[in-house]
């Protein structure tokens, strides 16, 4: 079995890599090779006696045929441009989400075509999918028969790509597995050009004895998962046998990984209690409207049911999830 992960050095990238390096299976089978692709090198951490892994560095398109040079089982496509990037370059957005991922599909439905395995293709979209419009407001709870109504770049090139392998697989060409994540937090390292990476960054900052800026209303609420959680759903989705009951992924629709809805008071509020004030006081409020306008239109409510079937739970709440990153980062 040979399974690729584009984006692989990214940080849901690298753990999942590494989740993948642990287990030495996928869906019950040995994994033959992990093919981790990516602009920057670095993008594997191989671990003694786990499976092959090959590191492929540079544009995605030009190496394609490195890529696909051997049969490809499982693909997760996790390569993107993130939201404030997409609203700042239009023309970047569209390379970088949506050409790109036209490409893969070419590929693997080529490689079908030839004769060889039919790809399982694993994409990670996004909450951007969804908006709320004056004259289609969302609902109380958000579910995969929402209707995606984005506002911004970002969420229509998802929603793009969404619909593109909804077709491809209904023709037969891959076997596609849509997955929106929420926003995952926390994330360590240096802060990305994410408009929501604030959200990481008003507790990583303060923990590491930086100030750090909220650009929105503490009373914002958000939808939120660990980077725990996000693996998991994205390999459970994954591996899951299409189907019906549980346990099984049923129907053609997306699956919404399980949000922990919190405001931004409470994020603040939790790192003042486990921190204490010193560190809960390096965070400063300066509200900033173009970021509010972005994150303030993902929703932050939803209905976990097509999730719960797969066996998949949000976060308990923010202090388990600050507790798993300062275990994880100390």
């Amino acid at each position: 079995m040979r399974i690729v992960v584009t984006g692989a050095s990214g940080f849901v990238g690298r753990l999942l890599a590494d989740a993948l390096l642990r287990a030495g299976t996928f869906g019950g089978e040995p994994i033959g090779r992990l093919v981790l692709v990516d602009r920057v090198a670095g993008a594997g951490r191989p671990q003694a006696g786990g499976p092959p892994v090959q590191e492929v560095h540079g544009d995605l398109v030009e190496e394609m045929e490195t890529v696909f040079a051997e049969p490809v089982d499982v693909l997760f496509h996790l390569a993107a441009a993130v939201s404030a990037e997409c609203e700042a370059d239009f023309d970047l957005g569209m390379r970088a989400n949506v050409d790109v991922t036209r490409a893969l599909l070419d590929r693997a439905r080529a490689q079908a075509r030839s004769g060889g395995p039919t790809v399982r293709l694993v994409f990670a979209s996004s909450i951007a999918v969804y908006g709320s419009h004056p004259d289609l407001p969302l609902p109380p709870a958000v579910s995969e028969t929402t209707l995606p109504l984005p506002r911004l770049s970002y969420g229509t090139q998802k929603l793009m790509c969404e619909h593109l392998i909804a077709d491809c697989t209904r023709r037969g060409f891959l076997d596609g597995r849509v997955v929106r994540l929420m926003t995952v937090v926390i994330r360590p390292g240096r802060p990305n050009a994410a408009a929501s990476g604030f959200l990481s960054g008003i507790v990583r900052e303060p923990l590491a004895g930086l100030p750090a800026v909220c650009p929105v209303d503490p009373g914002l609420r958000v939808a939120l998962s660990s980077p725990r959680r996000t693996v998991e759903g994205i390999l459970r989705v994954a591996e899951a046998v299409r189907g019906t009951g549980p346990g099984r992924l049923e129907g053609p629709l997306p699956v919404n990984l399980p949000a922990l809805t919190v405001s931004v008071a409470d994020i603040l509020a939790t790192l003042r209690q486990v921190a204490g004030d010193t560190v809960a006081d390096r965070v400063t409020v300066a509200p900033d409207p173009a970021v509010e306008a972005i994150v303030g239109s993902w929703p932050a409510d939803f209905d976990h049911r097509r999730a719960g079937a797969l066996g998949l739970e949000p976060d308990a709440d923010f202090l388990s999830v600050l507790r798993d990153y300062l275990t994880d980062h100390r």
